[in-house]
């Protein structure tokens, strides 16, 4: 069987196809667009030059984004021993928050988002939003398959209960993604 590369076909060229998954995992991960620009920044550089790791023929989307949480467990470590800025003041006066559509400004579930841990977070962006398997998120993660089925078990939950949703209630959001994180289902 004759591999992509031996093909002809770069590895590399596919990394720009899985950009817009990787800023949106990052921007969840991170809570702050300049930092989850970082991150995928870093995670593009790490994955050009370590290509020759990749084996092709795997799943390249799955490689980076395991590429980018371990950028960001890497980082969340490393801050853990700085001094930050905790209400994030100093920071707001420097960024600017970028103008997006009607469909992202869902300010209610991204408050009920970011109550949720960075483990539950995590999971349910990759079950529900970007469309994982239980079985690749817990091989990106590496823990078994139930201990990602009760995180995103306990997410769903803590979303409702912050939401004040009970069974049976419509939420009414324009955003596929965030609709397969509340549901429990993937994305179309």
């Amino acid at each position: 069987m004759e591999s992509e590369t031996s093909k002809g076909n770069d590895p590399r060229d596919e990394i720009v196809e899985h950009l817009g998954a990787l800023r949106a995992f990052a921007r969840s991960l991170a809570r702050n667009p300049a930092t989850a620009d970082d991150l995928v920044q870093d995670t593009i550089v790490k994955a050009w030059s370590n290509i020759d790791k990749f084996k092709p023929g795997t799943n390249m989307r799955a490689w980076l984004f395991t590429i980018l949480r371990n950028t960001y467990y890497s980082l969340h470590r490393k801050r853990s021993r700085e001094v930050a800025d905790v209400d994030g003041e100093i920071a707001g006066q420097l960024s600017e928050k970028p103008a997006h559509d009607g469909r992202l400004a869902l300010g209610e579930f991204a408050e009920a988002f970011a109550t949720l841990t960075d483990e539950q977070r995590e999971v349910l962006l990759l079950v529900g939003a970007s469309g994982f398997s239980y079985e690749e998120a817990a091989e990106m993660c590496g823990c078994a398959v139930g201990t990602i089925k009760s995180r995103a078990n306990r997410a769903r939950k803590r979303l409702a209960e912050v939401m004040k949703l009970e069974d049976g209630d419509a939420l009414e959001m324009t955003d596929a993604a965030t609709m397969a994180v509340v549901n429990g289902r993937p994305a179309a």
